[in-house]
């Protein structure tokens, strides 16, 4: 298939969660023998940032300064695709949707890569920016990062006709264990740009540990980050992090923290690809609890999970060899379940049913 995609970005990992799953499943897709198209504005704190600038295989990176000079280039690629997709945050969301759904022959697709946020500023009557006054009525297949309640939603509230979770994943070619390495040695890890929606959890979950436990060594990695954040003596702090070093980050660590940003967190069902990256690279994962988790991963075997400070005290506790087993276990259920791989194999399972079949809600 050709796949023509208006995303936020693919180019640059700084800040955002959508690069790096974008890269992952490209990759998965070229070597399935697909070609994908990726319009992305060209954003200066993207330019800045930049750490991707070529898509593997036939696919290419289409960078453009605004839509008017992307508007002709944008209009023939449509025209020759056999899906054409628009995703949550794409900065030129309205425009590119109409040219998605002018489509002749493409399967017209949205995929919200931020299903609980676009639905929580839906019910205060905030606009997205990238969903117009005629919700998703329009697509062929909508496609979700979150399962669960979120798939009714977004038929009910945005007219969505049929709806189909496709959710976070790994690129074991990019994130596997790796050598440890001393910058990053930390007793409990945490990766991920500051949200103030994540700050209170992170406090509980991080912070406060790392104050009752002096002796130990705690590590930050992200952008983004204010002055005034709670740093102790024994909390350590690298700036943004690409890709490529990911694996040593989380290779380095004897447990890794995944916080979901609170919106997520009450939805549920809504995996963070951190937890996955964590996993394929072999650190055992300490993450806040929310509906749906153990769809992905056992807790107690798999997985870590802690609510309170007690509960990740616990957990920075417990044995080497006890992390290790739990480590080994949630590498395995990801090299199985969760790449990006599977994921392109579960994108072309979806569009094959909606090009053949009546609209109905995919349950997760």
């Amino acid at each position: 298939m050709k796949i023509v995609v208006f995303g936020l970005t693919v180019s640059s990992s700084w800040g955002n969660g959508h690069a790096t799953l974008w890269r992952g499943l490209i990759r998965a897709l070229a070597a399935r023998g697909h070609r994908v198209v990726f319009f992305e504005r060209d954003a200066a704190y993207y330019a800045e940032n930049r750490d991707l600038r070529e898509l593997p295989g036939r696919s290419e990176l289409v960078l453009y300064p605004d839509w008017e000079a992307a508007r002709g280039r944008a209009a023939e690629e449509v025209g020759e695709a056999d899906v054409a997709m628009v995703t949550s945050y794409c900065p030129d969301g309205l425009a590119a949707s109409d040219a998605v759904l002018a489509a002749g022959r493409a399967l017209r697709v949205f995929y919200d890569l931020d299903t609980p946020v676009t639905l929580s500023r839906m019910a205060r009557g905030e606009a997205t920016g990238y969903i117009g006054p005629d919700g998703l009525g329009g697509f062929d297949l909508v496609l979700s990062y979150t399962g669960g309640g979120a798939l009714e939603e977004l038929t009910r509230r945005l007219g969505a006709r049929r709806v189909a979770p496709l959710y976070g994943h790994v690129d074991p070619a990019t994130h596997r264990p790796a050598e440890k390495l001393e910058r990053f040695r930390a007793d409990l890890s945490y990766l991920g740009t500051y949200a103030a929606d994540r700050q209170a959890a992170l406090e509980r979950l991080f912070v406060e540990p790392a104050r009752l436990r002096p002796e130990r060594r705690f590590l930050i990695g992200g952008a983004q980050y204010p002055q005034d954040f709670p740093w102790t003596q024994n909390i350590f702090f690298v700036r943004h992090l690409p890709p490529d070093e990911h694996p040593a980050f989380f290779s380095s660590g004897r447990l890794t923290l995944n916080v979901t940003r609170e919106a997520m967190a009450a939805m549920g069902w809504c995996p963070s690809g951190r937890l996955f990256e964590a996993a394929a690279c072999g650190v055992p994962i300490l993450s806040d609890t929310w509906e749906g988790l153990d769809a992905f991963f056992v807790p107690g075997s798999e997985i870590l999970t802690a609510e309170t400070t007690a509960d990740a005290l616990a957990a920075i506790d417990l044995p080497d060899a006890e992390l290790g087993r739990i480590a080994k276990a949630a590498r395995e259920r990801t090299l199985a379940e969760h790449t990006s791989e599977r994921r392109a194999i579960e994108f072309e399972r979806l569009v094959a049913e909606a090009r053949r079949s009546e609209p109905l809600l995919v349950e997760a």
